[in-house]
């Protein structure tokens, strides 16, 4: 089967198709024919070799597909059901993927509008229950336009709290349109997020990583405990505010819990470009550039 895969670090010209042999499950796993996968910041930082340095490496932590082959132990789904999930071996941008935790795709969905929704799902809900996002926080949320920022701000909404997003100019509509109160950030955020909630904010989430966890705990009355970044680790170990990695427990459940929302039209995460398989380098270029909206999704069926 063929799956994307780089064998020394670089720019996207590293990556390749290569014909690797087929994967199996083992005990409590399935494997999917993998029709979409979804593309994330992490994949480009582990080609230019910012994460792992072991070599060489396949890509891809999630998938869409169809379930073609069940490990010892599996229960409670079938071959040929509509599946989504987590690849813990990071090789889902495949062919062929094994699947650690999934869930079945809403039938609402395409492939590749379920390709888009693990990472982004799990990531924002871990999130928001490590900070105890509920019914009457004011939330502000610090790049709320991207796949990871946009579903925070529709879970969120949907746990009762007032949100608040940043986000660039030509965002801020999308912004409002989630259920947030959009502020561009950049300078003079403090005092913009300010005539929102003039007393601060209970919580603040940052998915943008730019630099402003000063401004966050200041705004959320000075606590850095009432703060989580994803993307600044450095700056959390500085400031204090806790770092969200899925090593620390992830939100699996998401994936099952997910569905009633998308049925009932309470969330969706746009697909903002799809690439064949064939084409992952420029699905790495378009996500190096920062300013998507919605998920970059790889198509392998």
């Amino acid at each position: 089967m063929q799956a994307v895969r780089f064998s020394r670090f670089g720019g996207p010209e590293v990556l390749e198709l290569a014909d690797l042999p087929e994967p199996h499950p083992g005990p409590g796993e399935i494997r999917i024919a993998v029709h979409a996968a979804g593309v994330n910041a992490s994949d480009w930082k582990k080609r230019e070799g910012l994460m792992d340095q072991e070599l060489p490496q396949t890509l891809g932590y999630e998938a869409a597909g169809v379930a073609d082959e069940l490990g010892p132990g599996v229960a409670g789904v079938a071959l040929g059901d509509r599946v989504y999930g987590f690849s813990t071996a990071g090789a889902a941008q495949a062919e062929l993927a094994v699947l650690s935790h999934w869930a079945p795709i809403p039938p609402s969905l395409s492939f590749p509008e379920a390709a888009a929704l693990p990472a982004a799902v799990e990531t924002a809900w871990r999130a928001l229950d490590q900070l105890g996002v509920a019914r009457g926080s004011t939330l502000l949320i610090s790049g709320a336009s991207g796949s990871v920022g946009s579903a925070a701000v529709q879970l969120a909404v949907a746990r009762g709290a007032r949100v608040i997003g940043t986000a660039g100019a030509d965002n801020q509509h999308y912004v409002r349109s989630l259920g947030a109160f959009s502020v561009p950030y950049g300078d003079g955020l403090t005092q913009r997020v300010r005539a929102l909630a003039p007393d601060g904010v209970d919580l603040a989430l940052d998915v943008a990583g730019s630099g402003v966890l000063p401004e966050l705990i200041a705004l959320a009355g000075g606590d850095p405990d009432r703060v989580v970044t994803i993307a600044d680790f450095a700056g959390a170990q500085q400031h204090g505010v806790r770092f969200s990695r899925g090593d620390t427990g992830r939100a699996l459940h998401a994936l099952a819990e997910i569905g009633p929302l998308i049925d009932a039209g309470r969330f969706a995460l746009p697909v903002a470009q799809t690439f064949p398989l064939a084409d992952v380098a420029e699905a790495h270029r378009v996500s190096e550039h920062g300013r998507v909206r919605g998920k970059l999704v790889l198509l392998a069926h």
